[in-house]
């Protein structure tokens, strides 16, 4: 206790006439350092605890190349900036996102735990019996798969499926609109979910995404290629196969915020 007062002190202190405070976090990690418990090591829970007290908006820095759980923290600031570990440059590109200059347009590849006892945690599970919740907890992540946010935000609008002239093979299209003040990127992600098959499928899998920048105000559309590729399976027979079956598209800026969906139907199709 009496060391969290010196911290909650200094913080104070520290941040007495400051706009913003910023703090950055990171932990131990690396061949050897497994981890038991997923959330921030020593005393760096209370130090954003206490930055979040002083009534100064808050931003947490993460360094890190794996999940961290935030259940202490993470309602208690408006902003965290993962920057994993960002190399020579990452002091600048650091600075430049949290003063503005840069937009940030980073995209989770891997899921973020709410609590430790969720894991092991990921987007593209496959379906079972059971429920998906706890009985005292979500089964939902803190952040999923493919989450990202940005300084604007963006729209979509008039999906379109149509079949080109090889078997099993669509093109995908999607209106992407910058509706914000700021000029951005959006990775607009493109996941499928085969409704029935001979042998258990996902619940969801990504199967393309593509990066477009956006000037403020501004549209384009976005075109996929959905094909045998993109939508075959091993069999029993541990055989790459496509089979008559309805194929949920959904096209979305994560796996947990799908903006809109159609269906195609695959026919039975394998390739050596």
């Amino acid at each position: 206790k009496g060391e969290r007062d010196e911290i909650a002190k200094s913080i104070t202190e520290a941040a007495r006439g400051a706009d913003a405070i910023v703090v950055f976090a990171d932990i131990d990690e690396g061949e050897g350092q497994d981890r038991a418990y997923l959330n921030l090591p020593g005393n760096q829970e209370d130090a954003i605890g206490a930055a979040a007290s002083t009534g100064v908006p808050v931003v947490v820095v993460l360094v890190a190349g794996s999940p961290v759980t935030m259940e202490r923290w993470e309602r208690k600031v408006p902003a965290i900036l993962d920057v994993w570990y960002p190399g020579e440059e990452g002091a600048r590109a650091t600075a430049e996102t949290l003063f503005g200059d840069n937009n940030p347009a980073g995209r989770l590849p891997i899921t973020f735990p709410l609590t430790v006892g969720q894991c092991p945690i990921y987007y593209n599970l496959e379906p079972s019996g059971r429920g998906y919740d706890y009985t005292n907890s979500t089964g939902k992540p803190l952040f999923a798969f493919g989450h990202g946010l940005s300084y604007t935000r963006f729209d979509y609008a008039n999906l379109k499926i149509e079949p080109l002239r090889t078997p099993n093979t669509w093109q995908v299209s999607v209106d992407v609109k910058n509706a914000g003040d700021r000029d951005g990127e959006e990775v607009v992600q493109l996941y499928t979910h085969q409704r029935y098959s001979s042998v258990i499928r996902p619940l969801e899998e990504l199967k393309d995404y593509k990066r477009v920048a956006l000037k403020a105000g501004e549209t384009k559309t976005v075109t996929f290629t959905l094909g045998f590729d993109e939508l075959a399976f091993l069999n029993e027979a541990n055989k790459l196969v496509t089979e008559n079956a309805p194929v949920d598209v959904r096209i979305g800026a994560a796996s947990d915020d799908i903006r809109l969906r159609g269906e195609v139907r695959t026919s039975a199709a394998s390739k050596r």
